[in-house]
Order: C-alpha cells, then sequence, then structure tokens
C-alpha cells in the first residue's frame, strides 16, 4: 500500500505540484483574450436563466436552470467554508483576492467547456448526455477514445468516490461537534437520502437540487451580509488588507505575496472546478436553444461558488477576532464557525450545521451522477448504474461514521489532476471549433436575435447528434 500511496503522491506533485495550475491560469487568459472576454461582455445574460424557470420546449426536459442550480450545488460545498478558512490561514488575507482573480478567468474556461459539451451531447432514451469524455470522442474522434476512457475513470475514482467520502465526512463531524449527534445516526441519514435522490434519475436530482440549492445559497449569504452590515464601518480596512497582502505590501504570513497567491489559487481553483471537466457532465444534461447559452449560464456558476459564497466566508472570518494567521493544524469548520458564534452568538454553530448539511447533499448527488454519467459512457449495461448506486450509498456512510476514514482516499487529489489534465488538452485542440459556435452566436445577436438558437446543419463537418438538436424554438 505505501507504494501506491507513493506512486499517487508523485502523480498529485506533477499535476497540482506545478504543471496543473499554471495551466489553467494560462489557458483561462488565453480564453478570456480570445473570446473577448465573453465573461464581462455575456454578464447581463447569464442572470436570464434565474429569472425564467422553463425554458424548454419539453416541460419534462431538464432546463437551462435546473441545469445551473445542480452545478451551483455541486460546486458549492464544504470547501467553502473548510477550504477558504484553511486558505486565508495559510495564505493570510490576500488569498481572497488571488480566488477572486481565478474566478474571473475561470468564468471563461467554464463557457468554453460547458458549451462544447452541450454541443457534442447525445439524446439517449429521454435524457441528454455529455461532458468530456463523450465531447472527445465526437469532437477529436476514435483515435482519442482512450483519452476519453482515462477522463471517465477518474471522474468516477475522484468525485463520485473519494469526493463523497469527504462530504459525509465534513457533514458528520459538523454535526458531531455542534449538535453532539452521532456520526453513525448522520451517516445513515446522508445514505438514505442519497438513495432516495440518486435513485430517481437525472430528473430527480436536477428537480431536489432546484430547491436545495436556493435556499442554502439564499440563508448563508443572507447570514454574511447581516456580519457585514454589523461591521460595515470595518470593510473598507478588510479590502485593504485583502489588496495589500495579495501583493506583498503587508505581509500577513510567512511567504507573503507568494503564499498568498498559492493559497489563493489552489482554493478558487479546487472550489469552482472551472477547466477539471465536472460541471460540463451536467451542463450537457439541459434542453437549450444555443450551446453557448449553457455556456454563458454555467460561467454564472462559477461566480456564484467563488465571488459569492467564498467571499462570504472570507469576511465572515476576517471580520472576527477569532482568525490567527499562520495557525498550524487548522480545522476550518471550527474556525469559521466560531467566527459566526463570535459575530452574532451561539446560535449560528447550528445554522452553519445545516448548512453544511445541505452543502454536502447538493455535492453528493452531484457527484454521484458524474460519476454515472462517466459509467454510462463506457458501459450501456443498466446493471452497472445499479452496482455505481450501491457503492456510492455505502461510501457516504463510510465516510460519515469513520473520522479518519477519507485518509484512505488517498488517490482522489491525484486522478482529479489526470482528469483536468486531460480536459484541458481537449479543449485546446477543440477550442477552433468553440469560435465557430460562438461566433454564429455572436452574429445571431448583432442581427437582432433575443435568444439565438443553433442549426445543426450548419455544420456538416462536425459529430453532432441532430436528434438532440432538432428542436428549433426560441427559449421562452
Amino acid at each position: 500500500m505505501e507504494w501506491l500511496e507513493g506512486l499517487f503522491g508523485v502523480i498529485g506533485d506533477l499535476t497540482w505540484g506545478w504543471a496543473l495550475i499554471p495551466f489553467l491560469v494560462v489557458l483561462g487568459l488565453f480564453f478570456t483574450l480570445v473570446t473577448g472576454f465573453v465573461q464581462f461582455t455575456f454578464f447581463g445574460r447569464m442572470f436570464h436563466v434565474l429569472l425564467n424557470k422553463n425554458q424548454t420546449a419539453d416541460k419534462n426536459a431538464i432546463s437551462g436552470r435546473e441545469a445551473l442550480l445542480l452545478s451551483v450545488g455541486g460546486r458549492v460545498g464544504g470547501g467553502n467554508i473548510a477550504g477558504v478558512a484553511v486558505a486565508i490561514t495559510l495564505g493570510g488575507p490576500g488569498a481572497v483576492f488571488w480566488m477572486w482573480a481565478i474566478a474571473l478567468v475561470g468564468m471563461a474556461t467554464s463557457l468554453v467547456e460547458c458549451s462544447l459539451a452541450q454541443l457534442y451531447k447525445r439524446k439517449e432514451g429521454d435524457e441528454f448526455r455529455g461532458g468530456p469524455a463523450r465531447t472527445i470522442i465526437h469532437g477529436l474522434g476514435e483515435d482519442y477514445r482512450w483519452l476519453a476512457y482515462l477522463y471517465a475513470v477518474c471522474l468516477i475514482a475522484s468525485f463520485a468516490i473519494g469526493f463523497n467520502a469527504f462530504q459525509g465526512n465534513t457533514v458528520a463531524g459538523a454535526a458531531q461537534d455542534s449538535m453532539g449527534i452521532d456520526r453513525i445516526w448522520t451517516g445513515a441519514l446522508l445514505a438514505i437520502g442519497t438513495g432516495f435522490i440518486i435513485y430517481g434519475g437525472i430528473k430527480r436530482i436536477a428537480k431536489v437540487a432546484d430547491v436545495i440549492v436556493p435556499i442554502m445559497a439564499i440563508g448563508y449569504v443572507v447570514m454574511a451580509l447581516l456580519i457585514i452590515l454589523l461591521n460595515i464601518t470595518s470593510i473598507p480596512a478588510v479590502i485593504g488588507t485583502i489588496i495589500s497582502n495579495a501583493f506583498g505590501w503587508e505581509e500577513a504570513v510567512g511567504g507573503g505575496m507568494g503564499a498568498a497567491m498559492a493559497q489563493g489559487l489552489r482554493r478558487g481553483l479546487f472550489s469552482n472546478e472551472a477547466g477539471l471537466g465536472s460541471a460540463p457532465n451536467v451542463a450537457a444534461t439541459a434542453e437549450v436553444t444555443h450551446p453557448i447559452s449553457q455556456g454563458i449560464t454555467q460561467s454564472l456558476s462559477v461566480f456564484i461558488d467563488t465571488i459569492l459564497i467564498c467571499s462570504c466566508t472570507a469576511f465572515v472570518i476576517l471580520l472576527g477576532d477569532v482568525y490567527v494567521p499562520g495557525a498550524e493544524d487548522i480545522d476550518g469548520v471550527v474556525l469559521t464557525q466560531q467566527s459566526l458564534v463570535s459575530h452574532v452568538g451561539s446560535w449560528s454553530q447550528y445554522f452553519l450545521t445545516i448548512a453544511i448539511l445541505l452543502f454536502s447533499i447538493s455535492s453528493i448527488i452531484y457527484n454521484y451522477y458524474l460519476g454515472e454519467n462517466a459509467l454510462t459512457f463506457m458501459s450501456q449495461n443498466k446493471a452497472t448504474v445499479h452496482i455505481l448506486r450501491i457503492f456510492v450509498i455505502g461510501i457516504v456512510f463510510l465516510g460519515a461514521v469513520a473520522p479518519g476514514a477519507t485518509s484512505v482516499f488517498f488517490f482522489s487529489d491525484p486522478m482529479m489532476g489526470i482528469l483536468a489534465i486531460v480536459n484541458l488538452l481537449a479543449l485546446l485542440m477543440l477550442f477552433p471549433t468553440l469560435i465557430r459556435i460562438l461566433t454564429d452566436y455572436k452574429e445571431q445577436l448583432k442581427a437582432g436575435a433575443e435568444h439565438p438558437v443553433f442549426d445543426a446543419s450548419k455544420f456538416p463537418d462536425l459529430d453532432i447528434d441532430h436528434k438532440a438538436w432538432k428542436i428549433k424554438k426560441e427559449e421562452s
């Protein structure tokens, strides 16, 4: 086992250690520049989908809004609470600035990967399926099938297995610390809830996310806004500290600007997942009128995750007096919990536990669906899906009841590093195709179309599933 852990440690060092983060940053900047800063020029259009729930010709289909909220629910998890706290402790307040920076760049990357997933989605039964594995096969060709399979295997191992154990562990730990609830009861509740939701398939998963995500996001943001209002006179000083520490003008921890940048970039990338290829699996499930429209919508999920939710955690911590720069062996959940208590009282620790529960449930069902989508790409045998569902339910329970269980899944981050590299290489090779459909979208807007409609017949050289794009009806 030691040699296996060592092997995955090397893989993690080669990906997250030096190759992946620069690759994500450079490609994100490249996508931003070449697309004409789409995350800013289309920013207003991102909100259209939230204001219009029914956007599909088929009312039973998954709408762009539901796909967005499922994606937000997946991106927003324990990392937005615990991870941000750890990043600030190890990197100083300046880490927050670099989180913002990578999120703005990542919005362009998210648009690219999610638009391509929509373009190459397939109609399977009464559902749409897509994502990087299918994008690689239909965009790059059969010669790259091995690469698609590598991506699919890594997606199952990292998200469906490893990260679901982590989510179960996080919520069980929070419930035990704040409410004294034994881990086995939390694990049983999570396992039962997970089973009920995932056995309803992607449509039930999307419907649940459509309810849970707005509640958890709005509740957490309102709590943070309350704390900000109670400390409104301190806001300019906190923002000044964030900026000065980000550029090394005011050193908060050892390493100065370097530590702030490293922690901020890493936490931002882990949190919003832009470029990792996870969100495109969900983005492809929606019925929309143009691939770019869902890409634009999915950019908003990066904004919500990092600019909004992560910032809420950051201000709760930085406006309090619990945070100690450079502290060792920090428990991120405890730091955020104690910071909330210092602001509004002990009742807030129960609020945070409930928030973590909702965050974790949304992430668990999202992670499961990523695994299911990858599995159905590799095998059409329906029995394998049932096996995966049972396995995920068991993994969630195991992660919850065993405090050290997540250490067993040492392969999660390295596997995610591999799938991210595979996804980014595919995006780079398919970027000329993205520019073609982006140009088509912009030309229709210029011609006066309120909601551009994709016509697959205009792209006969592309391997597009015409069953998936047969509807030529504008969004209502």
